[in-house]
């Protein structure tokens, strides 16, 4: 099987899924001459022809943005992506700090659409980050849920209002809803 290469912002023939990227730790990449880590472009493109996926895909870059700096009009951006694309199966790579927030406006559109959002901890480009793992859980994923918003870390699919990030261990866990007093 020959992989494609994929570009970004270009219509993928037979295109099934839709990649929306925003940016986040997703994409960094450490600058040795700032000495910190920053934007220069997606891994996409990369990631997708290094595990073979043979689904047709189309990437869309939105911005490359920290989460932390994601602002309301931001948001309605993503969600503008997400109704107006010819896909109803769509995956939103985005910083994990706000990614709750971004599923909440997405999934309050209820837009008739399978759409995951998905990041990683550890940037693409850093030894031992989890972006290829979260990345192919969400590819399965947006193909076998129902229609609704999602968030997949972790090898989990959560609900967009059932999930929340605990920062002190660095994963995603669902929302106690039915908490007990003890």
């Amino acid at each position: 099987m020959k992989t494609a290469i994929l570009k970004t912002n270009v219509q993928q023939p037979g295109s099934v899924l839709r990649i929306i990227i925003t940016g986040g730790t997703f994409d960094k990449h450490y600058d040795p001459l700032r000495g910190e880590l920053g934007f220069a472009n997606t891994h996409l493109p990369e990631i997708l022809r290094f595990s073979r996926c043979s689904l047709p895909v189309t990437l869309q870059k939105l911005q490359l943005k920290d989460s932390l700096h994601m602002t309301s009009s931001d948001r309605k951006k993503i969600l503008s992506a997400c109704s107006t694309c010819s896909e109803t199966h769509i995956i939103i790579t985005h910083g994990t700090d706000t990614m709750t927030e971004t599923a909440r406006v997405i999934g309050e559109a209820e837009l008739s659409k399978r759409i995951v959002l998905t990041g990683a901890m550890i940037p693409y480009s850093v030894i031992g980050s989890d972006a290829v793992f979260n990345l192919g859980c969400s590819i399965t994923a947006v193909q076998l849920c129902e229609p609704g918003t999602y968030i997949c870390m972790n090898g989990r699919l959560f609900p967009y209002d059932q999930v929340q990030k605990n920062s002190m261990i660095g994963t995603f866990e669902a929302l106690d809803l039915n908490p007990t007093n003890m």
